[in-house]
C-alpha cells in the first residue's frame, strides 16, 4: 500500500502470463462481464479464502480427534 496526501492507494504490480493464460483469462472475463483485472483479483481472494477454510477444517478435525479419540476409535472398530 502507498500513502499519497493522506489517502491509501493500492499497490500496482505486473503479472506475466503466457499467451494461453492470457486467452483463458480474457475468455473468463468476457463470460463474467468483468475486467481481466477483476477476475484476477477475485481469483486471488478465492484462493486465499479456500486455503484459510482448509486450515480451519484441518485444525477443527485435529481438535475433535484429540477430544473424542476414544469414541472415534470405538466407532471405527464397530
Amino acid at each position: 500500500m502507498r500513502y499519497h496526501g493522506g489517502i491509501i492507494l493500492g499497490m500496482a504490480m505486473t503479472l506475466r502470463l503466457t499467451d494461453e493464460e492470457t486467452a483463458l483469462l480474457r475468455r473468463q472475463a468476457e463470460r463474467e462481464g468483468r475486467s481481466m483485472q477483476e477476475v484476477v483479483r477475485l481469483a486471488i481472494q478465492d484462493r486465499i479464502a479456500h486455503h484459510e477454510h482448509t486450515e480451519r477444517v484441518r485444525l477443527a478435525a485435529r481438535r475433535v480427534a484429540s477430544q473424542h479419540g476414544e469414541i472415534l476409535d470405538r466407532l471405527r472398530d464397530a
